[in-house]
């Protein structure tokens, strides 16, 4: 039986160690790397992550470590390290990435240049293959084995083809698209929505109510995604509604947890230091807005949940206002830009 190659998983949080430990079980060595060498010895000693993924066991192939080097000597590289991080990791070793399989499975967007971790990874690593994994996949499910689908999106067929292959698994099905920046812009925006999902959850507001934030909160992350070039029909899939629902649903969603925290009174910056964990979401809300407003796109939850975490407003008002001034068709993803459309 011939030694498979050795996979390279960057970033120790709790999906970066979910999808090593799928690799694993499907026979493959990785290579965990991860910036703090005492949680890589804790993984080592304990076989857990004891930060991220409490009582999950880590597989016996995946081996952590500190030394970046090791880890870009795989062709295959997952990338998990929170937006803010990424470039600042990879850009000192670009040199490294020539050729290279790289895929992002982080959700965000970068502050200041509005680019999604694909588009950094194709700036620091020209010559690199791209791809994104975005879905359903709140990472605790995943290593406990709960049946779980994801889309690899790539241009590049026989990429999606090879991530298709080594992760696929018994609990674990992977599909494919071609549409990258849709399913990057679904798995960066739906954060956003979380945030407010959960602060509705713990504010008691009734289940009309929550269904009718998600939906809405679809109709408006598929406007702006079709403004900026995004096929409408990749939201109707896993990396759309899927991740969407899941996200605004669940508890174990951290940007759920974030909205669910400060509808219990605490401060965002308290909200985050409690989960001791990036939510995304707070970032892209920021970016986000003021790329709404720059384009002229009609996004009244992102406009209401901007003025409830930063300018003192209650939910209460955001979805008086979104009564107020919604459109009054239901499936508007061709009418990019305002309520009169």
């Amino acid at each position: 039986m011939s030694v498979k190659q050795p996979i390279a998983v960057l970033g120790g949080g709790s999906f970066g160690t979910a999808l090593a430990n799928l690799l694993a079980e499907n026979g493959h060595p990785v290579r965990l790397w991860m910036r703090d060498p005492e949680q890589a010895e804790a993984i080592r000693q304990v076989r857990e992550n004891p930060r991220y993924l409490r009582g999950i066991k880590v597989h016996q192939l995946v081996e952590p470590g500190c030394d970046l080097d090791l880890a870009l000597e795989c062709d295959m590289v997952f990338v998990a390290l929170p937006s803010s991080a990424l470039r600042h990791v990879l850009a000192p070793v670009a040199d490294r990435l020539t050729g290279k399989a790289l895929v992002s499975l982080t959700k965000g967007i970068e502050a200041h240049s509005f680019k999604l971790m694909s588009q950094i990874l194709e700036e620091v690593a020209p010559k690199a293959r791209i791809g994104v994994i975005s879905g359903p996949n709140l990472a605790r499910e995943i290593a406990e084995h709960a049946l779980t689908a994801t889309v690899i999106a790539s241009e590049d067929e026989a990429l999606c083809q090879q991530v298709q292959s080594i992760l696929h698994g018994r609990t674990f099905r992977v599909y494919a698209s071609r549409d990258r920046l849709g399913v990057e812009l679904a798995g960066a925006l739906k954060n956003v929505y979380a945030i407010m999902a959960g602060l509705a959850a713990a504010l008691n507001m009734g289940e009309n109510t929550r269904s009718m934030l998600i939906t809405r909160a679809l109709a408006e992350m598929t406007r702006f995604a079709v403004q900026q070039g995004a096929s409408p029909t990749t939201f109707m899939g896993l990396a759309g509604v899927g991740d969407l629902i899941v996200t605004c649903s669940s508890s174990k969603s951290r940007n759920y947890q974030v909205g669910h925290a400060l509808g219990e009174g605490l401060t965002l910056e308290a909200a985050i230091a409690r989960m001791g964990e990036t939510a995304e979401g707070v970032n892209t809300l920021r970016v986000l807005k003021e790329k709404a407003d720059e384009l002229g796109v009609y996004m009244p939850l992102v406009q209401g949940l901007y003025a409830v975490l930063f300018e003192s407003r209650t939910l209460d008002q955001v979805i008086a206002a979104l009564m107020r001034g919604e459109p009054k068709t239901d499936v508007d993803f061709y009418l990019p830009m305002g309520p009169e459309a």
